[in-house]
């Protein structure tokens, strides 16, 4: 039997709750997100929410595990990509400090 067998005894509902809490909270943050205009890091939130729905869809039996599994992987592995994207561009987009003239006074 391999290891972690063990979390096939939980019932069905206990993995539907962490993903849809999951899920409330992606959309929670793609909502604050959107709001305060940082489109790239909602569209992550929005995707690693998507990921979650995805994810329900094996367990409500309406998918097999791979085909939701991969799914869901490629959208939370563009959603991380996003997120550091969005932190790389917050980063550039900001105006130079101006060091030279801070060193003469």
């Amino acid at each position: 039997m391999p290891w972690g067998s063990w979390i096939n005894e939980f019932p069905t509902g206990f993995f539907l709750v962490v993903h849809i809490a999951a899920f409330a909270l992606g959309a929670g943050f793609a909502w604050l997100a959107f709001k305060r205009e940082l489109g790239m890091l909602g569209a992550a939130f929005s995707l690693f929410g998507a990921a979650e729905l995805v994810y329900m869809t094996y367990h409500l039996d309406w998918s097999v595990f791979l085909f939701a599994h991969t799914i869901a992987e490629v959208l939370d592995l563009t959603a991380f990509v996003l997120v550091f994207a969005a932190a790389v561009y917050s980063a550039v987009r900001r105006p130079a400090l101006n060091t030279v003239a801070a060193n003469r006074s």
